[in-house]
């Protein structure tokens, strides 16, 4: 792949995913964050930039040079989008059923494979939002 073709080009850089590096005992390097500190990728740093965000004004966040001393400059959450009105309630009621579980369940999980969880707090304003998601009737979509 991408990261064996840098690997074997001298004096090359490239970018793959931390899990990657860590699961591949890859070489790294520090970066210095937008508080002037430098830093090495690791579980912590992409918690404190995740923790550095203002999740409470917006889910849409670029957490890309985060604030915070501790902070890694370059993180990306993944996001999942569901419409707040269903034309299918059941099948939104299956998804919203498996990430009530992911988010109850999944941390240790996410952890193992060198991901990092979502802060319990951001957990608790997306389990929030979800009571806004609707069948078609205006109905919540009900998931427990």
């Amino acid at each position: 792949g991408v990261a064996a073709f840098v690997q074997g080009l001298p004096n090359s850089i490239g970018y793959v995913e931390y899990a990657y590096v860590k699961q591949n005992k890859m070489t790294y390097v520090q970066l210095k964050n937008k508080d002037g500190q430098w830093v090495n990728p690791s579980d912590d740093a992409f918690k404190a930039a995740a923790a550095g965000a203002d999740w409470n004004k917006t889910f849409y966040q670029i957490t890309t040079d985060q604030p915070g001393k501790a902070s890694w400059p370059i993180t990306n959450p993944t996001y999942i989008l569901m419409f707040k009105s269903q034309d299918k309630p059941a099948q939104a009621a299956a998804a919203l059923k498996f990430f009530d579980w992911a988010y109850g369940n999944g941390d240790k999980m996410a952890d193992d494979l060198d991901y990092v969880p979502l802060p319990a707090s951001v957990k608790e304003l997306v389990h929030k939002l979800w009571g806004e998601i609707k069948d078609s009737s205006g109905k919540p979509v009900s998931y427990k």
